[in-house]
């Protein structure tokens, strides 16, 4: 039975220039010209990257089986969204875990006595390199959110606790729609770490 697993390959990029250097935000934009190898007949063409740094994203869930859920506004799609708790890799070094615990505390003033990593994956490699680790919080208390200003959609941002088996129906039924939300919540079904994901 062969092995089921993605391996490391790299295509020959002839050219690379980069079309958008992140103006202060989180992305840049490349532009890649690259030949499909064993074909040098062939014209290269082109592939547009966006160059992230990673990120986390914790499913928080408490005593009472009710998930800490934020609603933020993303202009990308023009809504309002049910998301879960969420931050970028941007500090070199640091263990995704520790990524978890900063962007659990900033975003919502609590801490988790006990992290479980539940998977990793790409968000959408066609296009993004954002390489994304999930984690599943318990044993929740309030810390207060220290120094941290929330601001531009942070700013609006409001939290909410879910009862597992109203997300699990609302995620089910197409009326949340976020998809790291949906990574999260069904793989910790899947490993039986959460059990009741509808009514």
């Amino acid at each position: 039975m062969p092995d089921v697993a993605d391996h490391e390959e790299a295509w020959p990029v002839v050219s690379s220039t980069l079309e958008y250097d992140g103006d202060g935000w989180v992305v840049r934009l490349r532009a890649d010209r690259i030949q499909r190898p064993g074909h040098p007949e062939e014209k290269p063409f082109k592939r547009l990257v966006v160059e992230h740094p990673g990120a986390v994203v914790v499913l928080a869930v408490d005593e009472d089986d009710r998930v800490l859920c934020l609603n933020q506004y993303r202009h990308a799609v023009q809504q309002n969204l049910v998301q879960l708790p969420a931050g970028l890799c941007d500090v070199d070094g640091e263990d995704p875990v520790d990524v978890g615990r900063r962007e659990l505390a900033e975003e919502t003033g609590l801490e988790a006595a006990e992290w479980t990593h539940l998977i990793t994956t790409y968000s959408s490699p066609g296009i993004i390199a954002e390489l994304v680790h999930y984690y599943l919080a318990r044993g929740l208390t309030d810390v207060g959110r220290g120094d941290f200003e929330p601001e531009h959609e942070e700013a609006e941002m409001e939290t909410s606790w879910v009862p597992l088996a109203d997300l699990g129906a609302a995620v089910l039924s197409g009326r949340v729609r976020d998809a790291h939300l949906t990574v999260a919540l069904l793989t910790a079904h899947a490993r039986g770490l959460v059990t009741q994901l509808s009514g």
